[in-house]
């Protein structure tokens, strides 16, 4: 088993309308939800639209033993809305906690398609498996754990 891939922390679902999905979930019983702060934190970002990726819309809920997160991407070209575009609403990846972001990138041994780190070196990669393995699989660091 490779070690990067062994914490779920996330699921993370590409929709049209966040305002509606939310409440739906909510209908059911899922939440709250929480407004992710604007992707501005990331001071090395190495995404194909830095604009599109900017003007990204997050929500997340924190249930016991995973993270919901709902994504709806602008209008801008970005993987989030050529999925959408594609293949409709859906799961886009799925994430995994690591103590070290760029240790991870290395270990994984796949493709990075996108990756963002702050200037502690906490962040993100996109790995390359959406063709092989049918969905995104996403590593992530933070400095504040369980968010």
């Amino acid at each position: 088993m490779n070690p990067v891939f062994e914490k779920l922390h996330h699921i993370c679902i590409v929709v049209n309308d966040i305002e509606k999905t939310q409440a739906y979930y909510e209908s059911v019983g899922i939440g709250p939800w929480i407004a992710y702060p604007p992707l501005t934190e990331y001071e090395e970002l190495n995404v194909p639209n830095p604009v599109a990726f900017g003007k990204m819309q997050y929500r997340i809920c924190n249930l016991p033993n995973i993270q919901l997160q709902l994504c709806q991407p602008s209008e801008d070209q970005s993987p989030q809305r050529e999925f959408l575009d594609k293949k409709g609403e859906g799961v886009f990846h799925l994430g995994f906690e690591v103590p070290d972001a760029d240790a991870a990138q290395v270990v994984a041994g796949i493709p990075a398609k996108m990756f963002g780190r702050r200037q502690n070196r906490t962040g993100f990669t996109y790995y390359d498996t959406a063709e092989n393995g049918g969905v995104v699989l996403l590593t992530r660091s933070t400095n504040k754990p369980g968010t």
